[in-house]
């Protein structure tokens, strides 16, 4: 179960004045899976109209209804081969989103099972979070419990002049489980309305 504290804990760092972003990257696909660009750069070289847009976008995974929408997952076992989904994670994760490379492979696998109506975008977020300790009392304090850096993925309908509309689906990753990270499972966002992507789930979680 995924604690709603720790998910507000994350969102307060997702503001203009104080983000926890350092990099953005993304995809523009039409609703057959084929790429029509893509984009990758330093989220503090945005605007600040372009940072508050893709913070709602990337904040929207997060603070989703939890354990409804927003739901954790276990990983298969043994999800730690070479070409296993966990993996291309763990690399793009290591990298910062800064290695084009394995955002192609991951643009390809979602395009390959995500089941689309219309055009859509596929944004990720690459975030880090000094976590401090807190009191016994829930006061905090000044020192770091662990730094926590991670991915989010949120993925819309595209609309005009490549905006985005509202997340359908996404994930972050890894785990924000207990105030740490949690390498084992992911939590993924399914929007209410949204069709179930269970082609897409299956190929994350290894099953």
């Amino acid at each position: 179960m995924i604690n709603r504290e720790d998910m507000l804990e994350l969102t307060r760092r997702m503001t203009p004045s104080r983000t926890c972003f350092s990099r953005i990257a993304g995809c523009y696909m039409d609703r057959d899976g084929y790429e029509e660009g893509t984009f990758n750069t330093h989220f503090l070289n945005l605007s600040v109209s372009d940072k508050k847009k893709n913070l709602e976008i990337a904040k929207a995974i997060p603070f989703a209804k939890t354990n409804e929408e927003l739901v954790e997952y276990s990983f298969a076992p043994k999800v730690t081969g070479k070409e296993s989904f966990w993996t291309l994670l763990m690399g793009m994760k290591s990298t910062g989103l800064k290695d084009d490379g394995l955002l192609s492979v991951f643009y390809e696998m979602i395009a390959e099972k995500y089941q689309a109506t219309s055009d859509y975008g596929i944004y990720l977020f690459y975030g880090t979070y000094d976590i401090p300790v807190k009191a016994t009392d829930k006061e905090r304090l000044d020192d770091s419990l662990e730094v926590y850096d991670f991915i989010i993925c949120s993925i819309a309908p595209l609309l005009a002049d490549y905006e985005l509309g509202e997340p359908q689906f996404g994930f972050l990753f890894p785990a924000f489980s207990d105030r740490s990270s949690d390498y084992n499972q992911i939590d993924i966002f399914q929007a209410a309305t949204a069709p179930v992507q269970g082609d897409v789930i299956k190929q994350i979680l290894g099953e």
